[in-house]
């Protein structure tokens, strides 16, 4: 078929057709259609040839030209595409190089191999242009909830039909062993929105805790509104979740404005997870307090937070210890997630047999150390001294208020204390000085003998061995792995090295190597601390 036989009009009428069946713009198909006709021309009179079609908006005339333009004569590759300064006289009047020759060529017959092609380039930057549209429609989308029907199954994943396109639910976010039928009508959480070169773009989730957050949102007008706040969701799909929330106004109770009259509220949320059981707990800035009412409805004994390594203990009656715990660990993990802390759960036994043991081995420790007996090293554990330094550096009355102990006493007990620790201490430089530790280490004020000593088994040798250390690798941390957190032991972390000590040591270090100018940290530390204007206002007022 020549272009030039058919009715012109028929490729605008049918670029808009198109265009309007897949919402987009006229203009991308009279484009494709461009480029597929030029494509089919090329066959005919040469792939290397620059063959352009333009296609009039208004009378549909499709117009075939051939482009030449001018190169310098060491750049001439494409004979049929460029050509030279003194070729181009023949065409043009006074030829520069970077000019172009366009010239018009009779349009060709599109044949059935040709006719195909235009087709498949015009479906493709269809299906582009439709993708494009999509995503634009729905980046600004993520993090809400959207209404959808099941198109098909695939592989346990579900297709899903968002209005403008196509999504997909994963089957691992979907919730338990939920299965739909083509037609249903679900409701989703959009999780993600990103480019793809091929299926869909949307990625939705009914099991991320957002989709819950975003469920309370919808059924709670106080929500809505930001007088009640979700603080945190954590969640176990199909079987239990706990969500944290908090008031804004005092005379609102945000458990009660959640559940609803009779449970109204919760209930529709429940029913939409597929009756999920769903705990709500007034969120506490405290966290002890937090989670005490995080592991309801188990009670608890007593909570020992340590806050350094993000870890908490909990104490519960030998009764409430299943409960705790939870079926398969739910109720635990459940608070663990919510609180984002990790817990360890121990009876009264436990944490009595716990506490007995650590009180042995200090009494041990002193009777060892100070040639005590064993009444004597029990009295100093009692009245709370858990290791030599505290008995060695302790004032005097510190140790006088005990029964039976006066200044002689109190007296011979430090300098005992403190033989055996400068004692430990020389042990400790010789075996770092053996290790090849140098002095510019071992004089840094800061640092203890035994903190060289672990310090030189790691081949930290000198002060600039030490300047270059991260307070991490000092003092110890956390990493996330794959949500898992994994500890990351210090080299100074038995010693309780914190990791604002550890900046600090290595800074001064520093310092002393002349690496960072004293006279940067205080103006840094001026800046941080200066107030602007409006605070000074507030304050003053």
């Amino acid at each position: 078929m020549a272009i030039t036989s058919a009715n012109q009009l028929e490729l605008l009428q049918t670029a808009e057709a198109v265009a309007r069946e897949k919402m987009i713009d006229p203009g991308l198909v009279v484009d494709a259609m461009e480029e597929s006709l030029a494509r089919a021309a090329k066959s005919r009179y040469g792939s290397e040839m620059d063959i352009r079609v333009s296609i009039d908006r208004k009378t549909g005339k499709a117009t075939f030209t051939r482009v030449r333009s001018v190169v310098e004569d060491e750049a001439l590759e494409n004979y049929q595409a460029e050509m030279t300064v003194e070729q181009a006289k023949q065409y043009m009047a006074n030829p520069a190089v970077g000019d172009t020759f366009v010239e018009e060529v009779p349009p060709v017959e599109m044949g059935r191999i040709a006719a195909q092609s235009a087709k498949q380039v015009i479906l493709q930057r269809v299906r582009e242009a439709e993708r494009d549209r999509q995503f634009e429609e729905f980046q600004d989308r993520a993090g809400t909830i959207i209404n959808a029907l099941v198109k098909r199954e695939e592989y346990g994943n579900v297709i899903v039909d968002v209005g403008a396109g196509e999504g997909i639910l994963r089957r691992n976010e979907k919730i338990g062993r939920e299965s739909y039928r083509p037609n249903d009508r679900i409701r989703c959480y959009i999780k993600d929105v990103r480019r793809e070169p091929r299926g869909p773009q949307i990625f939705l989730s009914r099991t991320a805790p957002e989709f819950m957050a975003e469920l309370f949102k919808m059924e709670v007008p106080e929500i809505y509104d930001g007088i009640i706040q979700i603080k945190a969701v954590a969640r176990d799909p199909g079987s239990r979740a706990k969500i944290a929330v908090i008031s804004n106004d005092g005379s609102i109770d945000p458990v009660g404005a959640c559940v609803g009259m009779r449970g109204s509220r919760v209930q529709a949320v429940v029913n939409e997870l597929q009756g999920e059981k769903i705990d709500i707990i007034p969120w506490n800035d405290d966290q002890p307090t937090f989670l005490v009412n995080a592991l309801q409805p188990a009670e608890v004994s007593k909570v020992v937070l340590d806050e350094e390594a993000g870890k908490i203990e909990v104490v519960v009656p030998e009764e409430q210890l299943s409960l705790a715990i939870g079926r398969r660990g739910q109720n635990v993990r459940l608070a663990s997630q919510l609180t984002g802390l990790d817990i360890d759960i121990m009876t009264e036994e436990e944490e009595s047999a716990r506490r007995q043991k650590e009180f042995e081995a200090r009494t041990g420790l002193f009777m060892e150390t100070l040639d005590l007996d064993e009444f004597f090293a029990q009295l100093l554990v009692s009245e709370g001294f858990t290791n030599l330094e505290e008995v060695a550096y302790v004032e005097l009355d510190e140790l006088t208020v005990i029964d039976g102990v006066d200044d002689g006493t109190a007296e011979e007990l430090q300098a005992r204390a403190r033989d055996f620790l400068e004692a430990k201490a020389k042990a400790a430089i010789d075996a770092a000085r053996a290790l090849g530790a140098e002095d510019s280490l071992i004089q840094f004020d800061g640092l203890t003998p035994p903190m060289v000593e672990a310090l030189a088994k790691d081949e930290i040798l000198t002060l600039e061995d030490f300047a270059t250390c991260a307070d991490w690798e000092l003092a110890g941390g956390w990493t996330n792995d794959n949500g898992e957190r994994i500890k990351d032991d210090g080299i100074l972390e038995p010693f309780g090295m914190s990791l604002e000590e550890a900046q600090e040591l290595v800074m001064t270090a520093r310092v002393m190597l002349g690496w960072v100018d004293p006279d940067d940290l205080i103006s840094a530390e001026d800046s941080a601390e200066e107030p602007v204007e409006g605070d000074e206002e507030e304050a003053e007022a």
